[in-house]
Protein backbone atom coordinates (compact mmCIF):
# COMPACT_ATOMS: atom_id res chain seq x y z
CA UNK A 1 0.00 0.00 0.00
CA UNK A 2 1.61 3.32 -0.99
CA UNK A 3 0.47 6.76 0.92
CA UNK A 4 -2.07 7.81 -1.93
CA UNK A 5 -4.04 4.55 -1.00
CA UNK A 6 -6.81 4.66 0.93
CA UNK A 7 -8.15 1.01 2.59
CA UNK A 8 -11.80 1.19 3.60
CA UNK A 9 -12.47 -0.69 6.63
CA UNK A 10 -14.52 -4.18 6.68
CA UNK A 11 -17.89 -2.06 7.99
CA UNK A 12 -17.37 0.35 5.38
CA UNK A 13 -16.50 -2.49 2.58
CA UNK A 14 -19.67 -3.76 3.40
CA UNK A 15 -22.08 -0.72 3.53
CA UNK A 16 -20.65 0.15 0.34
CA UNK A 17 -21.12 -3.72 -1.39
CA UNK A 18 -24.60 -3.43 0.43
CA UNK A 19 -25.71 -0.38 -1.43
CA UNK A 20 -25.17 -1.56 -5.04
CA UNK A 21 -26.04 -5.08 -4.02
CA UNK A 22 -23.01 -7.05 -4.48
CA UNK A 23 -20.72 -9.06 -2.43
CA UNK A 24 -17.73 -7.88 -0.94
CA UNK A 25 -15.20 -10.19 -3.50
CA UNK A 26 -17.79 -8.35 -6.26
CA UNK A 27 -16.70 -5.42 -4.81
CA UNK A 28 -12.73 -5.78 -4.34
CA UNK A 29 -12.55 -7.31 -7.79
CA UNK A 30 -11.73 -11.08 -6.96
CA UNK A 31 -14.55 -11.68 -9.25
CA UNK A 32 -13.58 -12.64 -12.93
CA UNK A 33 -16.71 -10.72 -14.23
CA UNK A 34 -16.54 -7.48 -11.82
CA UNK A 35 -18.59 -4.67 -13.44
CA UNK A 36 -17.05 -1.73 -11.48
CA UNK A 37 -14.15 -0.16 -14.01
CA UNK A 38 -11.20 1.99 -12.52
CA UNK A 39 -13.14 4.92 -12.01
CA UNK A 40 -16.34 3.49 -9.99
CA UNK A 41 -13.62 1.98 -7.83
CA UNK A 42 -11.24 4.92 -7.60
CA UNK A 43 -14.83 7.12 -6.04
CA UNK A 44 -15.25 4.26 -3.85
CA UNK A 45 -11.80 4.97 -2.40
CA UNK A 46 -12.33 8.42 -2.27
CA UNK A 47 -15.37 7.98 -0.90
CA UNK A 48 -13.77 6.24 2.13
CA UNK A 49 -11.11 9.21 2.88
CA UNK A 50 -14.08 12.07 3.65
CA UNK A 51 -14.84 12.88 6.95
CA UNK A 52 -17.29 10.12 8.59
CA UNK A 53 -20.46 12.96 8.24
CA UNK A 54 -19.83 13.20 4.80
CA UNK A 55 -19.71 9.44 4.28
CA UNK A 56 -22.93 9.31 6.09
CA UNK A 57 -24.53 11.89 4.11
CA UNK A 58 -23.37 10.22 0.54
CA UNK A 59 -24.73 6.46 1.63
CA UNK A 60 -27.40 8.30 2.50
CA UNK A 61 -27.98 9.89 -0.74
CA UNK A 62 -27.04 6.93 -2.64
CA UNK A 63 -29.71 4.66 -0.60
CA UNK A 64 -32.60 6.80 -0.89
CA UNK A 65 -31.86 7.42 -4.74
CA UNK A 66 -31.07 3.42 -5.74
CA UNK A 67 -34.66 3.12 -3.52
CA UNK A 68 -36.21 6.07 -6.11
CA UNK A 69 -34.50 4.25 -8.85
CA UNK A 70 -36.26 0.97 -8.07
CA UNK A 71 -39.59 2.37 -6.99
CA UNK A 72 -39.50 3.59 -11.12
CA UNK A 73 -38.41 0.13 -12.13
CA UNK A 74 -41.81 -1.78 -10.50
Amino acid sequence: MNGDEVVPSIDAAKKIADAFEVSLDYLVGERVNSKFDKKTLKRLHDLEALEEEKKKTLYDLMDTYIRYAKALLK
